[in-house]
């Protein structure tokens, strides 16, 4: 390679910024004109800070009558009402009525058919107890000798040969005729020992 290299380019002549006809020439002692671009930069920055400046106060004006308002509503009196005084209202003396008890009503009582005593109206027949489970039970005879249509509740009592009682049960009838027989069965619960004896605890006879 060589080390030669092209010289160069001559400089060129910078035109000359003459002065306007008629201005007077400028002094050596003033400062040199400033380019254009940094006059267009200046002017841009004024404006910003002045636009900023302009946002500000807007909303400083803005907060300070948002709050005016606030203390405003805050600082009203309570709303005064037309309606008139009236005196509190005094509630007239109750007068107490005395309290009366009301009469006691009994329940009727179920008619009792008339005649002679309901137990001699029940004859026990057969007294045994079931040869599969051993429960007790007493058969019965009823003979209505009132002179009235009855119904009859028979209670019987399962007592042991030592006379302790064992178990119970219920017979019960529907309408007998006065001088009319039925047959029921009282039935014992629970398992008896062989020699259980049966007996009437209670007849009820209620006339219909």
């Amino acid at each position: 390679m060589s080390d030669y290299f092209p010289p160069p380019p001559p400089e060129q002549p910078q035109p000359e910024h003459r002065a306007p006809a008629g201005a007077s020439p400028p002094s050596p002692w003033a400062a040199p004109a400033a380019p254009p671009g940094r006059q267009r930069t200046g002017l841009i920055v004024t404006l910003a800070v002045g636009g900023g400046l302009v946002v500000a106060g807007a909303m400083v004006a803005l907060v300070y009558s948002l709050m005016d308002s606030v203390s405003d509503s805050i600082a009203l009196p309570p709303e005064r009402s037309d309606a008139p005084y009236s005196e509190p209202y005094d509630e007239e003396p109750y007068d107490e009525e005395p309290y009366e008890e009301e009469p006691y009503e009994e329940e009727p009582v179920e008619p009792v058919a008339p005649g002679p005593p309901a137990e001699g109206d029940v004859t026990i027949t057969k007294c045994t107890r079931d040869s599969l489970i051993g429960w007790p039970h007493a058969d019965l005879r009823i003979v209505n000798r009132s002179g009235s249509p009855a119904a009859y509740i028979v209670s019987i009592t399962f007592v042991d040969a030592d006379g302790a009682v064992v178990s119970d049960g219920i017979a019960t009838t529907e309408e007998v005729a006065p001088g009319a027989s039925v047959k029921v069965r009282a039935q014992g619960s629970g398992e008896a020992a062989v020699g259980t004896k049966c007996r009437i605890a209670e007849v009820d006879r209620h006339a219909l």
